[in-house]
């Protein structure tokens, strides 16, 4: 892994599942929360099933270096679709590669051609890292919610009703 431009983004697929399952874990424990690969991975595996969830995977060569799992939101009021950025980590070999600035840059191009209005997500207050790249990629702060930030990205061209 030597530069961000070896770097690709696509959906997951079936073979790419026992890496995102540990990448997955990995980020609830980077968040604090206790390590269980097996109830992760299940988890995991039924939002995509389910069709909950999109999943996009960050390779460096052929190795699986970073995701993203990415929800829509419904309103019926405004009748409208926002995806929810809720879960994106990288690899620490791997950051500073631009793993994170892909897989947020696509899922800003998918959502934008999917009609979406906005990508919504937060990060932890004291994640510096993650809150330049967001703010970098046109994402402004909405609020705080304790120990997390909410940021918003207001789509040109979303299906504004």
């Amino acid at each position: 892994m030597t530069s961000a431009t070896a770097l690709v983004v696509t959906p997951a697929g079936p073979d790419d599942a026992p890496a995102v399952e540990q990448l997955f874990d990995a980020y609830r424990l980077f968040y604090g929360r206790s390590g269980d690969e097996a109830r992760a991975a299940a988890f995991l595996r039924a939002r995509i099933a389910a069709g909950d969830s999109r999943v996009l995977t960050a390779r460096s060569g052929d190795r699986v270096v970073g995701f993203c799992q990415i929800y829509r939101e419904f309103s019926s009021l405004s009748l409208t679709v926002t995806w929810i950025l809720n879960d994106l980590f990288v690899l620490p070999s791997a950051r500073g590669l631009g793993a994170g600035r892909a897989l947020v840059v696509r899922t800003i191009e998918e959502a934008r051609a999917a009609g979406a209005v906005a990508v919504v997500l937060e990060t932890h207050g004291d994640n510096d890292v993650a809150q330049t790249l967001y703010r970098s990629l046109g994402f402004t702060e909405s609020h705080r919610d304790g120990e997390f930030v909410h940021y918003r990205n207001d789509l040109e061209g979303g299906d504004h009703v």
